[in-house]
């Protein structure tokens, strides 16, 4: 199994060691060509703004926008959760994102850097809370109706899920539990 990271900008050498160490290959994913040779893709947390900037100036926005069209499974953190959000809040007037899951999410609905913090977090699925690094964390918003809710904070829909995307406000690939990894890569 490939499980393609977009490394154009944020934390996407850590969630590609999240993944070798659950055995994947995970290639930094730069160019619409590399796209074609992955069975999924993870869109890191960074700045949402930046991000839909640099996928357009590299051609890359509508090559994923078809293929996560066309169902390749998508594992979206943090500012991944902005790019594939209906409806991004607080955005840039120029700021695009993917459509992929009926949620409207709100960018740094948290709070600026200084608001950042850890939670340890329910998920269904898991049996341990898993520790959530929440840095200048989207809030979501909306949840449309065939949305699933996987974990929440303070009543809050941290990680949810529709279809082949999951999405988190939060960065796992921070903390040294690859569970969440795990359970995106053994739901491709």
């Amino acid at each position: 199994m490939i499980v393609g990271v977009l490394a154009l900008q944020g934390a996407f050498a850590a969630h590609q060691d999240r993944l070798v160490a659950l055995g994947v290959e995970a290639p930094a994913i730069r160019t619409a060509e590399q796209l074609d040779a992955v069975d999924a893709l993870v869109i890191p947390g960074g700045e949402s703004t930046t991000m839909s900037h640099l996928l357009r100036t590299n051609d890359l926005f509508d090559p994923i926008a078809r293929t996560i069209g066309a169902g390749l499974p998508v594992f979206g953190t943090c500012a991944g959760m902005i790019m594939c959000a209906t409806d991004v809040r607080d955005g840039r007037p120029d700021q695009e994102s993917f459509g992929a899951i009926d949620i409207a999410v709100r960018r740094n609905g948290y709070g600026r850097q200084l608001a950042s913090f850890e939670a340890d977090l329910d998920v269904e699925g898991l049996d341990v809370p898993f520790h959530a690094v929440f840095i200048r964390a989207p809030v979501v918003e909306r949840v449309g109706p065939e949305v699933e809710i996987l974990a929440r904070h303070d009543d809050v829909p941290v990680l949810v899920r529709q279809q082949s995307c999951t999405v988190t406000s939060f960065h796992p690939e921070l903390t040294p539990d690859g569970r969440l990894h795990a359970m995106f890569v053994e739901s491709i």
